[in-house]
């Protein structure tokens, strides 16, 4: 089988990741797609030829390898190498788009194509879930296919056309149970880095759009105190001006009477001691 597509499709991702995913790209390429070139796919190799029972009853060898490996390791391993790179192909496909709509427009419609934010963030997220998603869903599929993480030494069948119960025997297996657990380790080490660059990026962005927030309410608070302060200066001015304007006026015909009224009285109230 060439593994080039998958390499190409790691290296292509590989751009638009941040450093956490940039680790979970190695951790694959490396630790994953690597070992299963060079050494598991060779160790599976012949597992149906090296699998033995102690009876030649025909066809029975062959019941009884179906039923304790359905799926091989390496057929299963290999299809979960896939489905689980290929999710990245949305951000692959969602940078292409936004690089097509700026040549469609012939302009300037994004900082970089490449940049993880607004619709290629959801991607990018969406892409993050599925990965984390399909590597729990092959770990129980493993779990439940072979009852558990371990490789048997022996077997017993008594399927038909086994005429009793027979003993069957599984090449390899401390070495292939040494490559078992380094599959489910590597498994579980993508899936803390998916859901460690899952957490990472919800959080930098709720800060991010909190600070937007924060800023957009200081600039409003900020202009409605301006404005506060415009309106009252101005009603300042006018009461200071209206003021001005009733010292500069001379008293009124009402304000004199009440002035001179205690001058009146008194004046009358001399009159009539006089007259009498």
């Amino acid at each position: 089988m060439s593994w080039g597509f998958l390499r190409d499709l790691l290296s292509g991702v590989n751009k638009y990741s941040i450093g956490i995913g940039r680790i979970w790209v190695a951790v694959v390429f490396i630790f994953r797609l690597l070992v299963y070139i060079v050494a598991a796919e060779n160790i599976w190799k012949y597992e149906h030829d090296e699998f033995e029972c102690n009876i030649k009853q025909p066809g029975c060898e062959n019941v009884c390898f179906d039923h304790f490996f359905p799926v091989s390791h390496i057929s299963l391993w290999a299809l979960q190498l896939i489905m689980v790179s290929t999710p990245s192909l949305l951000v692959v496909f969602h940078v292409a788009y936004r690089e097509k709509r700026e040549k469609h427009h012939n302009q300037k419609l994004y900082k970089s194509p490449g940049e993880i934010d607004g619709g290629l963030l959801c991607t990018y997220l969406i892409s993050l879930t599925l990965k984390m998603g399909l590597e729990i869903v092959f770990l129980v599929l493993f779990y439940k296919l072979y009852n558990g993480f371990k490789v048997p030494r022996l077997v017993k069948c008594d399927i038909r056309p086994c005429p009793n119960t027979v003993d069957c025997f599984i090449s390899k297996p401390t070495e292939k149970m040494i490559f078992l657990y380094f599959l489910v380790a590597t498994s579980c080490l993508c899936i803390v880095l998916n859901l460690s660059e899952l957490s990472y990026l919800i959080f930098k962005y709720s800060i991010k759009c909190y600070l937007k927030r924060y800023i957009k309410k200081c600039q409003g608070s900020k202009s409605d105190c301006h404005k506060s302060g415009i309106i009252v200066s101005k009603r300042q001015k006018s009461a200071d001006g209206a003021c001005a304007i009733n010292r500069a006026q001379p008293p009124s015909l009402s304000a004199r009477s009440q002035s001179h009224f205690p001058f009146r009285k008194c004046l009358v109230y001399s009159v009539f001691n006089g007259m009498a």
